[in-house]
């Protein structure tokens, strides 16, 4: 098989992109929960709605434990949702079986977290980005070693890699691997669930790197689930912040990180370190009193009230909607318009 062949076939979602119109993705009112202990539930995701764009990244943010997770493995449905809608490409999937999910696989794809954890320790190099098309059945065993091999130079690894194991990679090497096992089957759609918070910090930037560089030539749409807001906002066309699996924020990249409305969002903001001593030193620190409430028992109104400098007593009763500002949405009683 030619390298343009090899191309036509892990190459086309890009022209699919540009052919096709509406958005890729459409969350409507997703809520999911988990069952505990003594008939308890764990409040994942409560009423999270958003729009993504064909070929953009919406970044997602938020401390450890307020459900960007969640949401992303639900979106997937790798999780089946409490309640809502999740319309891919126009089609409603949210019912699906797996049966019926079968040909969706294929276009929506997950890069974990932890590369040491999502590696078969048994699997070559080549096997662990093969096997993707393996069960899809995707072409002939010749062809599909031919896309390996391709896969492998795309993302920055050396030929010979492919006959060698996971333990004989670093962090960032493991990474690449899973991104190239993501891109094996050519999707639309990637979640990023934390793709760099396990590497070096200057592996990150490889790897965010190298991630833009295969969105530009391929046109994916990427959901990046990040700690990092700086990060967020350079990678990302659009941010959504997330506390006690509520979005509380949504923007553009740069409406959410330099004109943040909510009081959670500032606090974030103000937390991110600074490289230049002089500026760090000026630089106003916000900290939060308390702990996040537990997502068992959540709050009764506002989930960020507990914490919030400007709480009022309609916050602890009250539930806030979601408010536009133009295109910039808060879920804050700051910005209700006035009666």
């Amino acid at each position: 098989m030619s390298e343009t062949e090899i191309r036509k076939k892990v190459k086309p979602v890009k022209k699919l992109a540009e052919e096709k119109t509406g958005p890729i993705l459409e969350v409507q009112g997703l809520t999911k929960y988990f069952d505990a202990a003594k008939g308890k539930k764990v409040h994942a995701v409560e009423n999270v709605s958003f729009t993504l764009e064909r070929g953009e990244t919406l970044g997602i943010v938020g401390e450890s434990g307020c459900g960007k997770s969640s949401m992303g493995r639900t979106i997937l449905k790798i999780h089946d949702s409490t309640s809502g809608k999740i319309i891919f490409d126009g089609v409603d999937i949210t019912k699906f079986s797996n049966k019926q999910m079968n040909p969706y696989r294929k276009r929506m794809q997950m890069i974990f977290q932890d590369p040491y954890a999502s590696l078969n320790p048994r699997m070559t190099v080549g096997e662990i980005i093969e096997e993707p098309m393996v069960i899809h059945n995707m072409g002939a065993p010749k062809e599909r070693k031919a896309i390996v091999q391709d896969l492998i130079q795309t993302v920055g690894l050396k030929p010979d890699h492919i006959r060698r194991y996971p333990f004989e990679f670093s962090g960032g090497q493991r990474q690449r691997i899973g991104i190239a096992r993501a891109l094996a089957l050519n999707p639309e759609f990637i979640v990023c669930d934390e793709p760099i918070s396990a590497l070096d910090v200057s592996i990150q930037a490889q790897v965010i790197n190298l991630l833009e560089k295969l969105q530009h030539e391929r046109g994916f749409s990427y959901l990046f689930i990040a700690h990092d807001l700086e990060m967020v906002h350079h990678i990302s066309h659009k941010i959504g912040v997330m506390y006690l699996g509520n979005m509380v924020e949504f923007g553009t990249s740069d409406e959410v990180y330099k004109t943040p409305l909510h009081p959670y969002t500032k606090a974030l903001i103000s937390a991110s370190p600074v490289p230049d001593p002089k500026l760090a030193k000026t630089k106003k620190r916000i900290l939060l009193e308390g702990e996040v409430p537990s997502p068992l028992n959540p709050p009764k109104g506002c989930p960020f009230a507990p914490r919030c400098p400007h709480c009022t007593e309609r916050c602890n009763q009250e539930k806030p909607e979601t408010y536009s500002i133009g295109n910039h949405k808060v879920a804050c009683f700051l910005y209700a318009p006035e009666k």
